[in-house]
Order: C-alpha cells, then structure tokens, then sequence
C-alpha cells in the first residue's frame, strides 16, 4: 500500500487553472465516489480551497494510483494534460504525511500561519468519514495532521497575530490606496466607499478587518437578505446597509473599493457589465476579488477606471509581514518531524499485525481444544460459575504470554529488525506468510 497526494496550489497553478479544479461541498460525495471506484484507490479524501485542490489516497500501486488521479483531475476540470499537467504536484509515503502536516499547520499557507486551513483539513477528515471513503489509514494520518495542527498553534507563536486571505485583501486595498497617492505605506480606509459581497466566514472576516483599519461603514450585498442582516449584527459599531445582488450594479457604479467573496461557480462581474454602468463620478472603482472560482473576469483589466485584484495578487502584501515569521516557522518544522515519525512508526508496525494475528488465533485454537478436553473430564458437577473462572483463566494465560512478543513486534524498530523477528515468529510457530500476504 501507498500513501499517494497528488494536487496542485497557489504555489505551482495560477487562479486560472485552480478555479477550474474547485470543488464544493455539494460535490464531494460524488467526486470521493468517482475516486473510489478507481480499482487503484482503496482510501481517499479531498482538500479544496482556494488555494489549493489536494486528494489523498491509499493506492495499491504507487505509479497507477498517481495515474489514475490525475485522469480523474482532467475528467472533473476538463484541462487536457498537457495544460494540467505541469501544474500538478506529487508525494508519497513519508513525503506525502510530511506535506499533509506542514499544510494543516499553516507552513505551506500563502499567509505563513494561517489559520482557516485547519478547519478546512478538519472540514476534509469529516468528509471522508461521512462519505465513507477513508479506511484507517487516512483517518489515522488526518486526525494527527489535525493535532499536529494544534499543537504547532499552541506551542509556537506561528498562529500569534497570523494574517488570514481576508486581512491580507484588505492590506492590498490600503496599498493600493496609498501607492495611487505616490506612496508606499497602507493608508486607512475611512474615505473609502466600500461594499462588500457575500455573506459567508470570508466576508465576516473582511468585515473584521475592515473596521479594524479604519473603516466605519460598509454596505454588504448578499444573494439573501436575511444571512447579510444576521452577518451584520455581529458589527455593532460599524455602519453596515445590507442590500440584495439584484442591487450590486447601483453599487458598483456608486462605490469606490469593492471586495467580492461569494460561492458562485460563475463570475458575477464582467466587462460588460461594468461597461454598460453609469458612474456617479469619475474615481477609480478598485475591486478585490478573493473568490476561488473568481467572482471577478478577467476581462474587467480592459475597462477604463477599474483596477482589478485576484488572490494571487495578495503576494505583493504577504511578502510584508513574512520575514518576521519565518524564525517561528523553522521551530515548528521541528515539530512536524516529530509527528511525521510518530505516524510512520504506527503504519511500518502495522506490518506485524497480520503474524500477530495469525498468532493469536494459533494460541485461542489450543486454548478452546484444551479448555475443553479439561472440562470433559470434570464431570457434570462442575457449575457454570466454575466454568466460567476456569475459562477466563485460560484466557488470561494466553493474553500474557502474547504481551510481550506481540509489544515488541509492533515496537518502533528498524524494518529489517522487525522482519527478521517476523520470520522467527513464523519458524517457531509455523506461521503462514503466504497467507499473512493475502
């Protein structure tokens, strides 16, 4: 067996390319479905951000299981492999678990630190266990991945002060604000006229932010009226005018910075769209699109008096705050080392159970045989409540002279101490390999 990821992310695909490969919730049981009728694929789950498509998987074989994910990439986005394959990446074994823990302690993050990830590992462990297509081997690699996660947050200041997409957009706005001023510094955004669609975790995020750096009001524009007020009264102190889609052309000829964060798969915003607008003045209308598939077309750069902003663009201010964290990102390396050979240990001792096994069962057959030729010879005065003790004490025998052999062959070791004690488990008790291996 083989611990295969294959994905791509911000790091090795344009927004272009991942939007094509987001997939949302509403799909996941049919995807992880589709993966696991693959004759290859014995576990698999599946971690869709917008930052990143990675699907983990148990394969037989470590070349077809790659193979036979990547077919499944080009089936689900419709990229031909010469367009998607040099923007795929892929671990396995020790490579891939290590991958999986810097990912769920924010270490592969655009923003170094960040904390959403977590709860999007967290969101894919619950996933596959719902859908049903993870054995034990994923479970146990996603449930101390999210540990590990914690624990970094916890015993490093990695997650301290951590920037998020969403603070990181609003930085891009007042860099942007101050560069257009002649200047290279982030100016407050209290001048600003700002809307804000979507009402989702992202958009409560910006609104965060928002009103952290200086912004006192904002109209928040939702598909539903009712999540926007709901989103709304969590902001007390900030002026916020909720309003309907139906409502975004008024504000988008009315507003000067404009974040959008929705779930559509389509963009909402387009060149046509803003063309056929009439501007209430002649300003500069910036928008700032962190939607993962885009919100925003990429063909708004050709509209005159717009300036348009996608997630890649949010380098430009993460870059900022990076250095300063980078110290904290070496120790908590150290960490994941350590939890790397923890989840490996576990699966190399995982070699021993099927001797173990067979061990166990070898000793219950002699002890039934011999428990009843014992009881045979008792007689019928012999009570249930005798019987009974008689029975859990040879039970007991049999549990304490397996303790020892069986601790030490699931022990951590070097794989060929423990193949070496395996034969001799298998010479001593006739064990069958050839039966261990099937």
């Amino acid at each position: 067996m083989h611990i295969v990821v294959v994905g791509l992310s911000h790091r090795t695909a344009p927004v272009e390319i991942r939007e094509k490969l987001s997939i949302p919730e509403q799909d996941m049981e049919t995807c992880l479905k589709d993966l696991s009728l693959d004759d290859q694929i014995l576990e698999a789950s599946i971690l869709s951000t917008c930052n990143r498509l990675e699907i983990y998987t148990l394969a037989k074989n470590q070349d077809e299981g790659t193979a036979s994910i990547s077919k499944f990439l080009r089936n689900f986005s419709g990229l031909k492999e010469e367009e998607l394959a040099p923007h795929l990446f892929s671990f396995f074994q020790g490579e891939a678990v290590a991958h999986l823990m810097r990912v769920a302690s924010g270490l592969d993050s655009l923003v170094l630190g960040e904390g959403q990830i977590l709860s999007q590992v967290k969101k894919m462990l619950r996933l596959g266990q719902e859908f049903h297509s993870m054995g034990p081997i994923l479970n146990r690699l996603l449930t101390q991945s999210v540990s590990t996660g914690k624990r970094v947050r916890s015993e490093t200041n990695l997650g301290t002060g951590a920037v998020s997409i969403s603070s990181a957009a609003v930085e891009l706005a007042q860099l942007k604000l101050g560069q257009s001023q002649g200047k290279d510094q982030l100016l407050s955004l209290d001048s600003e006229n700002v809307a804000v669609v979507g009402a989702g975790r992202m958009s409560r995020l910006l609104i965060q932010h928002l009103q952290a750096k200086g912004c006192s009001s904002l109209t928040l524009i939702n598909r539903t009226l009712g999540r926007a007020e709901s989103l709304s009264s969590d902001f007390p102190e900030c002026s916020i005018k909720c309003c309907l889609l139906e409502d975004l052309d008024h504000y988008l000829g009315s507003c000067s910075l404009v974040f959008t964060s929705t779930a559509t798969e389509q963009p909402i915003i387009n060149a046509s769209r803003l063309n056929s607008l009439v501007r209430e003045n002649s300003h500069l209308l910036r928008l700032v699109d962190i939607g993962v598939p885009r919100n925003v077309a990429a063909d708004v750069a050709e509209v005159q008096g717009v300036e348009a902003h996608d997630v890649d663009d949010l380098q430009e201010v993460v870059s900022r705050n990076q250095e300063a964290r980078q110290k904290i990102a070496r120790e908590a390396e150290l960490l994941l080392k350590e939890e790397e050979r923890l989840f490996l240990e576990w699966w190399d001792s995982l070699e021993a159970v099927p001797a173990i096994n067979q061990l166990r069962a070898l000793l219950e057959n002699i002890r039934k045989e011999e428990l009843q030729k014992a009881l045979s010879r008792m007689g019928p005065d012999f009570s249930a409540r005798e019987r009974k003790v008689v029975e859990a004490l040879s039970k007991g025998i049999v549990n304490k002279i397996l303790h020892t052999p069986v601790t030490k062959l699931r022990a951590a070791q070097p794989r060929p101490e423990r193949l070496q004690a395996l034969r001799v488990v298998e010479r001593l008790f006739s064990l069958d390999s050839k039966k261990q291996e099937n």
